[in-house]
């Protein structure tokens, strides 16, 4: 049989085919993709902060005229504008960017004022044709200046229309808002800074181009979160800002409030950044189920426009809402962490960079868009007062202006006969040719005259500008401060420099400070979900600080310099409750158990991880003293204006919060104790005198009463201080004295420690004895104290300082303070 003859073609020859290796074909083709992608869609620019399509969006919004004082106009529009002459990428890629900079828990200073619907931290937005968008104040910003030649534009995709190569930036944009993006092979992630600290800190280092890393975090600190939370931890921070890359952890912002009539509850008001309430709820519920999570007995939404966010946590009764704490930041999103990936873009390569390095590419541009600015602004300056000049030529020979154009055959001769007649330009000429008979009065003549004068002095500025470096330099700080004056918010994110006994607040003269944490027990110490209800003491600092004391047995003061004083403790139990009597005259209750609890140690006590009395009770008023609600004893109050009274114990009402004496409008309580009727009440006035007068004097009175006179001040004269001692042997007198019209707490002198006994008992109603004599330039006691030895001062930093011998002396002057006294106790 034949063979088949093969049916395979055979093309012709094609000379145009060349061999080609492929792994350098895709090697070269994935390179120009990752390219693109790192440089055209990514990345940031590290001088503005904004990513192409970011950048896109501003401009062609400030060219539409979408400005903050104009309507707003559909988000659909502006994608579409955007879209059809800057950038061909599609128009859900346009939408989310502009999406992004309009939400105000995304950016710290949002760049689009959104209207409508533009998402939240658990939904998306609506879709562009619903929502409504136009410039922030703060985009005005990033725009700014851009027709007057302040940076270079390039051509778009077409080539038919031109666009900025970046923006001018008022503001260091890059850390302010920070950036995410991922790229191919790299990626980057910044949070969001103040903007007031972050110019601060460029300002710094305009003025000091040595400072390091160190000098610029004590400016910018850390960051500051658009929804504020506490960040825990700053050594991450620190190795982000030295390197560019780091981590630190986020932790929502929660208090202890009691929810119901007998039930507390773990309320929630800040979270980390990004997370929203319903995936907090979700997470809590699936733990739950599961059995991880305990104490927890329902969990509520409350947040609203008018509140903001409300997440409120129920505990079961018996557990101890410091130990739910700590599950729900190990098991649900109430603690994340942020890493950072400082990479931005530098002269359109990729970069890792620190603080420094980014504030340092950020001042670069700004001095060159002013330098650009300037010389634009020197040349449209110089242009017009050739103008002015030509004018003022022509007015001052108007007549045979006049009579050469009105003789002249046509314009080209008229111009050229004004140029030889009067040595003008042609511009000059063509300028005068044009000049209204309306611009020929006087009042013209004066106008241009004053305006010549102003435009040579504008000239005169910019030279002097551009020729001095320090001028220039000195522009662009006075241009930011400018913006953070404008656009600055206080600071919303605390920090906290780490967790536990060794934990404290930002130092080094840092801005944030932060608030004591449930957790101040530490971490590591394996808090018991439920508390047993042992003895402890509750104490009351000299610096208004709250804390519960293991132990019932009164606290004695340890030999350790740096113990803190404390201003009145109460023996009482751990599930029980007290209440703190503050300036306004009112108790209140406060569950013994909410109150951090500290060790205690045979050296002293430490009350540096305590809680301010004003986180807990909701007021701003002075904590001055303990109360035990259900507790026979007497106490002994005394008021700012020298009355006294002494509580007749009596039930309280079943309120939180309630009234234990009547005080005047401008009245307020400067001490409260426990008052036997052996004891002894102590008053002491500003202008230095002491009133000692037996407790048995004041017969006790209910809780509405106003109490009666204690000490006959003179005028001008106020009560700074009052205080109940029961054995006058142990006690001693601390005075501190000021100089004349020094502001309170400012301008102490000297410091006087008397014992107590050196004081005479007085009759109620009386005016006392002279404690402290005044110096030459003194004129009031600042500060004063009676107690038991030994008497501890504090500075306002809670530093220890030393108090002076002891001075038989009752009336005698006092010794020089070293460092001025903040408390005492």
């Amino acid at each position: 049989m034949r063979e088949k003859e093969s049916t395979r073609q055979v093309p012709p020859e094609d000379h145009n085919i060349s061999e080609i290796d492929v792994s350098q074909e895709m090697k070269g083709s994935f390179l120009e993709y990752a390219y693109s992608v790192i440089y055209a869609r990514a990345l940031p620019d590290a001088r503005d902060g904004l990513k192409p399509v970011q950048r896109r969006i501003l401009y062609q919004m400030d060219e539409m005229g979408l400005r903050p004082d104009r309507g707003h106009v559909k988000s659909q529009r502006v994608v579409g504008e955007v879209m059809g002459k800057l950038h061909p990428h599609g128009d859900s890629a346009i939408y989310d960017a502009l999406v992004r900079m309009a939400q105000p828990f995304n950016l710290r200073v949002p760049l689009v004022d959104g209207h409508g619907n533009f998402g939240s931290l658990d939904d998306g937005p609506a879709a562009a044709r619903y929502t409504e968008a136009r410039l922030a104040p703060a985009a005005l910003d990033m725009v700014r200046d851009l027709d007057q030649d302040v940076v270079d534009f390039v051509p778009n995709y077409d080539n038919q229309l031109t666009q900025p190569d970046v923006l001018p930036a008022g503001f260091p944009q890059l850390l302010v808002n920070g950036s995410s993006g991922i790229a191919v092979g790299m990626a980057t992630n910044i949070p969001p800074h103040n903007l007031g600290e972050t110019v601060a800190a460029a300002c710094h280092l305009l003025e000091h181009p040595e400072a390091t890393t160190a000098d610029l975090m004590r400016y910018v600190p850390g960051p500051d979160l658009p929804e504020g939370g506490i960040i825990v931890g700053l050594d991450g921070v620190r190795e982000a800002y030295e390197t560019g890359r780091g981590a630190f952890r986020t932790r929502a912002k929660v208090t202890v409030e009691r929810v119901t009539a007998r039930k507390h509850g773990l309320v929630v008001t800040e979270l980390p950044y990004m997370v929203g309430p319903e995936r907090v709820i979700e997470k809590i519920k699936e733990n739950v189920s599961a059995g991880r999570l305990k104490g927890i007995s329902a969990v509520q939404n409350l947040t609203d426009r008018h509140h903001g966010l409300r997440l409120v946590i129920e505990v079961k009764n018996g557990f101890n809402p410091e130990a739910v704490l700590q599950q729900l930041y190990r098991r649900t999103p109430l603690e994340e962490s942020f890493s950072i990936n400082a990479v931005a873009l530098v002269d359109g390569q990729p970069h890792t960079m620190g603080l420094r390095e980014m504030l340092r590419v950020f001042l670069g541009h700004r001095l060159d868009v002013v330098t650009r600015r300037s010389r634009f602004r020197l040349g449209q300056y110089g242009d017009r007062l050739h103008l002015v000049e030509g004018l003022l030529i022509a007015i001052l020979d108007i007549d045979d202006v006049i009579a050469i154009i009105r003789s002249s055959e046509d314009t080209a001769s008229a111009r050229e006969r004004l140029m030889m007649a009067f040595d003008l330009s042609q511009v000059q000429a063509d300028h005068i040719l044009e000049l209204r008979l309306r611009r020929l009065t006087k009042f013209s003549r004066i106008e241009l005259e004053a305006e010549r004068d102003d435009l040579r002095a504008r000239i005169a500025a910019l030279e002097e500008l551009l020729a001095s470096e320090d001028l220039l330099r000195g522009q662009v700080r006075e241009e930011l401060l400018e913006v953070a004056q404008r656009l600055g918010t206080p600071r919303r994110t605390l920090l906290l420099t780490s967790v536990g006994n060794e934990g404290g607040a930002v130092g080094d003269g840092a801005v944030a400070l932060a608030a004591a944490l449930p957790e101040s027990t530490g971490r590591g110490r394996g808090l018991d979900l439920e508390i047993a209800d042992d003895p402890c003491t509750v104490v009351l600092s000299a610096t208004g600080a709250l804390a519960r004391v293991e132990g019932a047995d009164p606290l004695e003061p340890g030999p350790r310099a740096n113990s803190d004083g404390w201003h009145a403790q109460l023996a009482t139990t751990a599930r029980s409750h007290v209440a703190v009597v503050t300036a306004d005259g009112l108790a209140h209750r406060i569950e013994v158990v909410d109150l951090p609890a500290l060790p205690r140690f045979e050296t002293g006590l430490s009350l540096a991880a305590a809680t301010p009395s004003t986180l807990l009770l909701h007021t701003d008023e002075t904590a001055v003293g303990l109360l035990d609600p259900a507790s026979q004893d007497v106490v002994a109050m005394g008021t700012r204006s020298g009355v006294v009274k002494r509580l007749r114990p009596e039930a309280p009402p079943q309120r939180d919060t309630w009234e234990v004496i009547s005080l005047d409008a401008e009245d307020r309580l400067v001490g409260l104790a426990p008052c036997p009727d052996g004891a002894d009440l102590v008053f002491v006035s500003s202008d230095a005198q002491l009133l000692r007068t037996p407790a048995a004097k004041v017969r006790p009175q209910g809780r509405t009463a106003g109490g009666m006179a204690g000490m006959k001040l003179a005028d001008g004269a106020e009560a700074i201080g009052f205080w109940v001692v029961v054995d006058p042997a142990e006690c001693v007198v601390v005075t501190v004295a000021a100089a004349a019209g020094a502001l309170p707490g400012t301008g102490q002198t000297t410091a006087k420690v008397t014992p107590f006994g050196e004081y005479p008992v007085k009759g109620r109603g009386g005016q006392g004895v002279r404690t402290q004599r005044f110096l030459r330039g003194e004129d009031r006691l600042d500060i004063a104290w009676v107690g038991p030895r030994p008497a501890r001062a504090a500075s306002a930093d809670g530093s220890p300082v030393d108090l002076p011998a002891e001075d038989p002396r009752r009336d005698g002057s006092g010794t020089v303070v070293t460092h001025p006294v903040a408390s005492i106790g």
